[in-house]
């Protein structure tokens, strides 16, 4: 693996985390600094860890992990997606909730960099620079998840309820994606 296709592969793995914080920040009340940095710390930070956690664990357990992390993250994501479009059928809906707190926001970090961890064991197996991988991958996937909170935010406030109901699938539609990839 060269380094471009490295480098390449960090910028493919922010694209999860874009996608999902662009729904988080449909969810806002009002545009904040404060969940743009949170998401972005979260996922900039699991995108920057993940990579090294793989390739620590290496091609011991490669079988192993390969077997089980399309479907931690599909069951995951499915679920967010699936009580995000629900919630958007409220009277009260998401509007106005900050998604970028504790468990949900550790869900959302975490489900997003489940591939990160793959590409860390494959940066192992392939003997490449996994600080190559995570670094770039850290950085962009902070600074992506950050202005998709704005984005979301933007969107949400022109579109309503149908950004909800759009993030929702589009959650459901990357677990599926990921499960679908794995297995097939």
């Amino acid at each position: 693996m060269s380094n471009l296709e490295i480098l390449l592969t960090a910028a493919a793995l922010s694209m999860d985390a874009f996608a999902v914080s662009i729904g988080v920040g449909a969810c806002l009340s009002a545009p904040s600094i404060a969940p743009a940095f949170r998401m972005g710390a979260a996922c900039g930070g699991f995108q920057f860890a993940m990579p090294l956690i793989g390739w620590c664990l290496g091609v011991q357990l490669l079988g192993f992990i390969e077997a089980y992390d399309h479907w931690v993250a599909f069951v995951i994501l499915f679920f967010l997606g699936v009580n995000m479009i629900r919630e958007s059928q409220e009277e009260k809906s998401c509007n106005g909730q900050d998604h970028t707190h504790g468990a949900m926001l550790l869900s959302l970090a975490l489900a997003t960099s489940i591939d990160a961890l793959a590409a860390g064991i494959g940066v192992a197996a392939l003997k490449g620079s996994v600080l190559l991988l995570a670094v770039p991958a850290g950085i962009i996937t902070g600074g992506l998840s950050a202005f998709g909170v704005f984005l979301g935010f933007q969107a949400g406030r022109i579109l309503g309820k149908y950004v909800e109901i759009a993030g929702g699938l589009v959650l459901c539609g990357i677990g599926l994606r990921i499960l679908l990839v794995s297995i097939l």
